[in-house]
């Protein structure tokens, strides 16, 4: 397993939310640490420990107020760190290359994807036409629901009708480099990884695979190592020190 850092950025500022929390209403969300540097700051740090694709995700709508402010500090992050970082959050074909040119190794798409809570493949070619295959990561993020994990889009608040198998793994593959699955039922709250899922996700190959969610001590990551069969990178947002968390960000370069 293999480390991967974020900057997870929300009304202007570095933030560690309660992933469920999010809320377009207002842009609200549960804060578990809102952090008094900007988002250059741990791009920099980031790039000293030569940690390498991790991600910038943008929390706000693109009509939010608060959006410009949030992409100003995205922006901060990839000028900060060239080539280190993907980003996140509103991805469509229109800005991709605005993104990658501003520095950004990857960027990051579901919603845009995954339209009225289907699969748009057509939407998948323009994205993957815009971007490159080797620039595109598919985010699969899901909630539990029945006896399934269903995508979930518009930052976690839209069940979709898809959900995350490895046959939809596979065939997506074709069109991305990698993909990242935030648990989005434990996503911020350092409560334990969902073991269903990261089984799941050990069993495909195709492409890297980033999990996120839960993450809140050394057995949940000893937990994601056994349960992912050692095939999963993982990244740790609420639980690391630089975040308010216990685990020290040193202990896993």
């Amino acid at each position: 397993m293999r480390f991967r850092p974020c900057i997870d950025i929300h009304n202007g500022k570095v933030k560690q939310i309660v992933g469920g929390s999010l809320r377009d209403v207002q842009d609200q969300a549960e804060e578990n640490f809102v952090s008094g540097q900007d988002a250059a700051f741990y791009a920099e740090l980031y790039k000293e420990k030569g940690l390498k694709r991790g991600h910038v995700i943008l929390l706000n709508s693109g009509d939010s107020p608060y959006f410009p402010a949030t992409k100003e500090q995205a922006l901060l992050a990839l000028k900060a760190y060239p080539g280190g970082l993907q980003i996140g959050g509103g991805v469509n074909p229109d800005n991709a290359q605005e993104y990658l040119q501003a520095g950004a190794s990857h960027v990051i798409v579901t919603s845009y994807v995954f339209k009225d809570g289907k699969i748009s493949w057509e939407n998948l070619e323009k994205i993957e036409k815009a971007a490159g295959r080797e620039h595109l990561v598919i985010d699969l993020s899901c909630r539990k629901k029945a006896d399934a994990y269903y995508v979930m889009t518009d930052r976690w608040q839209k069940f979709t009708q898809v959900p995350v198998t490895l046959e939809l793994m596979e065939r997506l593959g074709s069109y991305c480099d990698e993909f990242l699955v935030h648990a989005v039922d434990v996503e911020g709250k350092a409560s334990g990884i969902e073991t269903e899922l990261a089984a799941l996700l050990g069993e495909f190959h195709m492409r890297p695979v980033t999990y996120a969610g839960g993450i809140g001590s050394q057995q949940d990551l000893d937990l994601l190592d056994k349960a992912g069969k050692g095939n999963l990178d993982f990244t740790i947002g609420s639980a690391l020190d630089l975040f308010g968390g216990s685990i020290p960000f040193e202990r896993l370069l």
